[in-house]
């Protein structure tokens, strides 16, 4: 019993669609990261069925690229977020008027 492809590609669908909404609605920067973190693990849901729907690996070895993307993408956003908490005392995104341009 397998499942059809077109599941993997609604759940896929699903994960970013809500991995979206937290981007564009959330002020809190560790929610903005958990919601790129959904946006990633939903591309990875679509490399992984699409690889086993067509039989190769090419898709699993992108995931896993991708999720060394994920993992730097991670280290580097806590570390600009301590450097926000430090300096306003907030991790609102939208507070830190002085790191625009």
């Amino acid at each position: 019993m397998t499942v059809d492809v077109q599941y993997y590609v609604l759940l896929s669908m699903a994960v970013f669609c809500i991995g979206l909404f937290g981007v564009l609605t959330r002020r809190n920067a560790l929610l903005f990261l958990m919601s790129v973190e959904l946006m990633l693990n939903a591309a990875n849901i679509n490399l992984i069925a699409f690889a086993f729907y067509h039989g190769n690996l090419t898709g699993q070895l992108f995931a896993l690229f991708t999720m060394a993307l994920a993992a730097a993408e991670v280290a580097v956003g806590l570390g600009i977020i301590l450097v926000l908490y430090r300096n306003f005392r907030d991790v609102d995104v939208t507070v830190p008027r002085t790191m625009r341009w």
